[in-house]
């Protein structure tokens, strides 16, 4: 197993590309198979939720290759299996995302349940509670789900809450569904539009009709295309909290500031530095961060993939920060404890909220009365040095920040937790300066 020793405080300098989004590219390989001729697909990470699909893709029959080292052809002509083994279930969440590619080709299909990060209850009836508008039927057997369908057909749903996720999986599953399918309440976030974008690439016909409503026409066939993956605003912020941490400067030379203005805004508010261009947007250092507050809440507000990266940064911040998170219902659990043993200083509590079923993106009736939803963030910080085993991804991105801020040399193990969702970020930070060694 592979870890990482990070040195003390390396100001960071120069310009670093970003990669593929990640939590586009999995789902555009996906929607690649749902008909009969090939599709490239450009600016792909390298990345291990990648690389699970193209064994899930291969295991079904299919042909994935990587053409250059950014563009990945697949070719669903071979599709033949229609069952997904159940130890996929644990190493990917895009069983569920399968399923109606799986539907949409044999009428049947097997698949395990996904496995998800630990930030909460994620409601898998949100994806499915429109099967049986959709004349699907389903069973659950050995954490197994069995579907049956005579074809899927229209119909209009609307999301009792808001997720990026399920949107994606019932725009897949709505591209072949006989006439007119209409989503409500649908998720908004650039990489939805960029499997939009992909889709209709292929002919299909899916628009976005109004504020959170898409609407997608039935077509008989779809057709091969060539899309570019938008570049990871996830892996932008990092970059952007690592480069402000180290008080120097860093181009994201490809970053989309359309993606990021709720970002670029509180960058404002806590007197940081920024600059657009036509090459991205850079990122520097000039005179002491202020305390902000955030709030998370669904696009294009605040990300909660965001909220984790913001907190170790404010703690250099002079002042008391707030964060209030509204999607998940336990996500301070992921990094808190690990900070607080680097000595910052947390205080987490419950805010009143008028309407709590409302405000809160999280079911109300699964949510651990026990979890806190906002923290305090004390100034001043100093990290300190350690050896850490942490056990979630959003947590070691976390982590990883602080211990390049922390005296002497820190060490992180489960490395596979990073390579998950960040593309050789060692070497990419290295070049930027940065005194990390994967051992």
């Amino acid at each position: 197993m592979a870890e990482f020793h990070i040195q003390w405080w390396k100001p960071l300098y120069w310009c670093v590309r970003l990669s593929g989004a990640k939590n586009a590219s999995y789902k555009l390989m996906i929607a690649s198979l749902m008909w009969n001729e090939t599709t490239r697909l450009i600016n792909i990470p390298h990345i291990d939720d990648v690389h699970n699909v193209k064994e899930i893709i291969k295991h079904l029959g299919a042909h994935t290759q990587d053409v250059w080292a950014k563009t990945t052809s697949i070719d669903p002509r071979w599709l033949s299996r229609r069952e997904i083994p159940f130890e996929y279930g644990e190493k990917s969440r895009s069983s569920t995302i399968f399923l109606w590619v799986l539907l949409h080709k044999f009428w049947k299909a097997i698949v395990p349940l996904p496995g998800w990060d630990k930030i909460g209850n994620r409601n898998l009836d949100r994806h499915f509670d429109w099967l049986e508008s959709m004349w699907v039927t389903r069973e659950l057997k050995d954490n197994m789900l069995h579907m049956q369908t005579d074809g899927l057909v229209w119909t209009t749903y609307r999301f009792a809450k808001n997720t990026h996720t399920g949107t994606e999986t019932l725009i897949i599953a709505a591209v072949c569904a006989t006439w007119k399918t209409i989503l409500e309440n649908a998720a908004e976030e650039p990489e939805i539009d960029d499997l939009i974008m992909l889709l209709n690439k292929m002919w299909a016909r899916i628009r976005r009709r109004a504020f959170r409503t898409i609407e997608i026409d039935w077509v008989v066939s779809l057709w091969g295309a060539i899309h570019s993956v938008i570049p990871d605003r996830n892996e932008a912020v990092t970059y952007a909290c690592a480069t402000l941490l180290t008080k120097w400067d860093v181009i994201l030379e490809n970053a989309r500031h359309q993606d990021l203005t709720i970002f670029l805004e509180k960058i404002d508010e806590a007197w940081w530095w920024y600059e657009v261009d036509d090459y991205g947007v850079r990122f520097f250092w000039k005179w002491p961060l202020r305390a902000t507050d955030i709030t998370t809440k669904i696009h294009p507000w605040f990300m909660t993939d965001w909220q984790a990266l913001r907190a170790v940064l404010m703690c250099s911040a002079h002042g008391t920060s707030t964060i209030h998170e509204t999607i998940f219902s336990n996500r301070f659990s992921q990094y808190v404890d690990v900070l607080t043993s680097m000595w910052a200083t947390f205080d987490l509590f419950n805010p009143h909220v008028e309407d709590p079923q409302r405000f809160y993106n999280f079911d109300r009736e699964s949510r651990d009365k026990e979890n806190k939803h906002a923290i305090h963030i004390q100034w001043p910080t100093a990290f300190s040095w350690w050896e850490f085993f942490v056990n979630d991804l959003r947590a070691w991105a976390t982590t990883m920040l602080a211990a390049m801020s922390a005296p002497w040399k820190s060490v992180l193990h489960n490395v596979w937790l990073i390579d998950r969702w960040y593309e050789k970020i060692d070497k990419k930070l290295q070049k930027l300066g940065a005194d990390i060694r994967r051992i």
